[in-house]
């Protein structure tokens, strides 16, 4: 934001010996994303491909690119993109949903004042983790029990270590690995979570090799992805081994600190959540269990949650390298090979694109018969799920378990932040979090 307000929308700046254009401005983010080629291509990501290669691991759509990342994209992108293919999860997702209730109801009996979760962020993580992983493996993994398995803790745990250590490692000289712990602890922490992963895609092979023994190729059902991806070929154990645990990792982050965010947002605008909750009640009666079909009669609920992505971008900061060719942006000329960083926190809170910028207000996204609400002034304002042909896969299945855990918890409860919260200011920590622990009350509603 400050170089933004010093430098303009575009500006370059110097990490060691590399450059990067910084580009803040919706129209400029469009130019270079239009003249993307048939196979974008990301920053490196090398400490991720190091580990990698160490372990002799494949690598997955994150740090693939040219042809081989659009190779595995386009089997990756089988039954996840549409939306009709995101619906074959509601099940599966509703029962996960069904585990959050339940939890979440112990969590308020504990609490001192018998309504309050302390701290929103950890719940929502446990359940988001819980949904992505039975929706790859269908597989309960016990995250929202009262005494989550031990492996389970594990690899919550080592995600955490990754992270924390990967912002070491980024800034310290190699020649410092011996002799610091952030390159072993950044290290054992990808060993630990290849682990978790590779458990689960052996106990799905086996289930696989069974039922194919059982009625012959012809006679598979196919049920969740994974099963589908191994049954019919579309991966090899070996690639599904380096795609799973990105797809793990990319399945948590987006959910549950959006749903953060949400909460804590509708606990300060009660007008928006009093009108929320009508909105999901008109459609689903209490008691009721939501269904796909049931968003598209929820234009504010999805408001909702577009209001949050933009204040929240997940990934506050994208690149792009563009090979094929020079390109020209705002007037300039750039050479092959340049890398931009499109700063999507500062673009979608540009004063120039939404009115009043800072303040959470869904209905700038209900304009369809309501020439009042002021007009979103560029497409290319808010894109927290990416754009064009690597834009996020599992955008759908995001957008439907958040659609489904936010209609229950309005349906049953009104969310008021827990007084000794305060306010909540995001910060980067390669994902954008809360800078404290987020704590809430959920007061029954009566039904």
């Amino acid at each position: 934001v400050l170089n933004k307000a010093t430098y303009g929308p575009i500006w370059i700046s110097y990490v060691g010996s590399h450059s990067y254009v910084n580009l803040a401005s919706a129209p400029l983010l469009e130019q270079v994303m239009r003249q993307e080629g048939k196979y974008p291509i990301r920053n490196e990501m090398d400490l991720w491909k190091e580990h990698r290669d160490q372990q002799g691991l494949a690598y997955g759509p994150f740090i693939t690119n040219g042809q081989s990342w659009y190779q595995l994209r386009q089997a990756l992108n089988q039954r996840l993109l549409k939306p009709a293919e995101a619906a074959l999860y509601t099940d599966a997702l509703n029962e996960v949903v069904d585990g959050f209730m339940v939890r979440l109801a112990q969590l308020r009996a504990e609490s001192a004042s018998g309504d309050q979760v302390l701290d929103m962020a950890h719940l929502l993580y446990h359940f988001a983790l819980e949904a992505i992983s039975y929706i790859l493996f269908e597989k309960r993994i016990g995250c929202l029990e009262q005494s989550i398995p031990e492996d389970t803790v594990s690899f919550i745990r080592s995600v955490g270590l990754m992270f924390q250590n990967s912002v070491y490692v980024t800034f310290l000289p190699k020649w410092t690995r011996p002799l610091l712990p952030f390159w072993k602890r950044y290290l054992d922490s990808w060993d630990n979570i290849f682990s978790f992963g590779k458990k689960l895609i052996d106990q799905k092979l086996k289930e696989v090799e069974s039922q194919l023994q059982k009625r012959g190729p012809d006679g598979v059902q196919v049920s969740g992805y994974l099963y589908f991806l191994l049954a019919s070929g579309q991966l090899s154990p070996h690639e599904a081994m380096g795609s799973l645990p990105e797809l793990l990792l990319a399945g948590v982050d987006t959910t549950s600190n959006t749903l953060t965010w949400t909460l804590y947002h509708l606990s300060k605008n009660p007008e928006i959540q009093a009108a929320l909750h009508k909105e999901v009640v008109d459609v689903v009666p209490a008691g009721q269990v939501p269904q796909h079909k049931d968003f598209a009669h929820m234009p504010l609920l999805k408001a909702v949650l577009k209001e949050t992505l933009r204040l929240y971008p997940v990934v506050p900061a994208n690149s792009r390298v563009i090979v094929e060719k020079e390109i020209e942006v705002d007037g300039f000329l750039f050479p092959k090979n340049t890398q931009f960083v499109f700063c999507h926190y500062v673009v979608s809170r540009d004063p120039s694109t939404f009115s009043e910028p800072e303040s959470f207000q869904p209905q700038r996204w209900l304009r369809k018969n309501q020439p009042d609400i002021p007009r979103i002034q560029h497409p290319f304002g808010s894109l927290p799920f990416g754009y064009g042909v690597r834009a996020c896969l599992g955008r759908r299945i995001a957008e439907l378990e958040m659609q489904l855990l936010l209609a229950r918890l309005m349906q049953q409860y009104e969310v008021v932040l827990a007084p000794e919260t305060g306010e909540v200011k995001s910060v980067a920590r390669i994902v954008l979090v809360p800078n404290k622990k987020v704590g809430l009350r959920f007061l029954q509603r009566q039904c």
